[in-house]
């Protein structure tokens, strides 16, 4: 499996994680924003690629629990794995409701002589800063 595709599979669970606990926690429907930013010199170390960022808002203002789950128990560990598989994340209040937001690194390009060792994103860098919301 190479960097994009380990890349996409940690976005994909990510997002089904935030949609999923926000549709079953406030009981109404969530807007997901999805983030693929171009290179900006300006923002990142040479040779880095910007973050992908999720977002997911919805129309309730609580903010979001971490919980401690039991073995036994099938569900209460999203937040957890959002911590454990991003490498930011956090909420803001907005208009009634809030945003929780997540962003993954995408490492070094590759090419540029870097210090990580994976390429994150280098496929997905073509696409030049793109921005996707679904309902």
């Amino acid at each position: 499996m190479d960097a994009d595709e380990s890349l996409a599979e940690t976005v994909i669970l990510l997002v089904s994680e935030l949609v999923t606990n926000a549709v079953v926690h406030t009981g109404c429907p969530a807007v997901l924003r999805l983030v693929l930013p171009a290179e900006d010199p300006g923002e990142v170390p040479a040779g880095a690629m910007p973050p992908v960022r999720l977002e997911v808002a919805d129309a309730d203002c609580r903010a979001p629990v971490p919980r401690c789950s039991d073995e036994d128990e099938t569900g209460g560990r999203g937040l957890a794995l959002v911590d454990g598989l991003a490498d930011r994340w956090g909420w803001t209040r907005e208009g009634a409701g809030k945003r929780i937001w997540c962003e993954l690194d995408r490492g070094v390009q590759a090419g540029t002589g870097g210090a990580a060792a994976v390429a994150y994103g280098t496929g997905i860098a073509a696409c030049g800063g793109l921005a996707y919301e679904a309902v």
